[in-house]
């Protein structure tokens, strides 16, 4: 919840920052206020929504559905965030519901999944995220890169903790276990993300983890300074 019509020059200074590196895909989730405006300022970034609903239209006042996303110029929508999970009680079935509707839709989807600090200290993270995975994934065809999956443990976010690189290790390699088991060979190639606590300071070596396919970037988001050093540490291991 960051970000007014103020904030479109930093998504352009972005969006140049995108074009000097046209191998790394770049998106934006503002807020749904900004999703038009932002479309209409950047050319080599992609803008989504932050949440959809999973019906289409209706009585939902304060919703917003993919195709009015679609309508306003996003191309993909995140959908399970552990903010809306926490926040607004969405269960598993709420987020495969959203991410059907998104696919249907013509939206890319990431779907975000995650466990917190006590589940982790317990031994059972890998064991929450498959589980989230097993009901949150989307069912059917997911072939032609409309699907990621964001790893972002709840609480490495915005806390300034991040994982070692072996625990992330570990459960991307998890994650793609699943995406395979669920999805035969589509799953192979599903973009897994790790999203937590990502700076400049630490993409590249995030990045540079097996099976980790991109960062899904929070408050270091908020200015095209620390945004585009992520970009740049993306492009460094492309050309590697």
């Amino acid at each position: 919840m960051n970000g007014t019509r103020a904030m479109l020059a930093e998504a352009r200074a972005i969006d140049r920052a995108a074009a000097r590196h046209p191998a790394v895909a770049v998106g934006i989730a503002p807020p749904f206020t900004l999703v038009a405006a932002m479309a209409e300022a950047v050319q080599d970034v992609a803008v989504g929504g932050q949440d959809c609903h999973a019906q289409a239209s209706g009585a939902f006042t304060g919703d917003v559905s993919a195709p009015i996303l679609a309508d306003a110029g996003a191309s993909f929508t995140i959908v399970g965030h552990s903010e809306r999970r926490a926040m607004h009680g969405e269960s598993d079935a709420d987020v495969r519901a959203k991410a059907e509707a998104a696919l249907a839709a013509g939206l890319s989807v990431i779907v975000c999944v995650g466990e917190t600090e006590a589940q982790r200290d317990s031994g059972k993270a890998e064991a929450v995220v498959e589980a989230q995975l097993d009901g949150s994934l989307p069912q059917g065809d997911v072939a032609g890169g409309k699907l990621s999956v964001a790893y972002e443990p709840v609480w490495a976010i915005g806390t300034g903790r991040v994982p070692s690189v072996e625990d992330v290790a570990a459960m991307h390699q998890a994650i793609r276990a699943r995406l395979v088991s669920t999805y035969g060979e589509a799953g192979a190639s599903v973009r897994i993300l790790y999203g937590g606590s990502v700076n400049a300071g630490n993409a590249a070596e995030l990045l540079a983890v097996d099976n980790v396919g991109g960062a899904l970037v929070g408050g270091a988001s908020l200015t095209a300074e620390s945004f585009a050093t992520i970009i740049s540490a993306a492009a460094a291991l492309q050309e590697a």
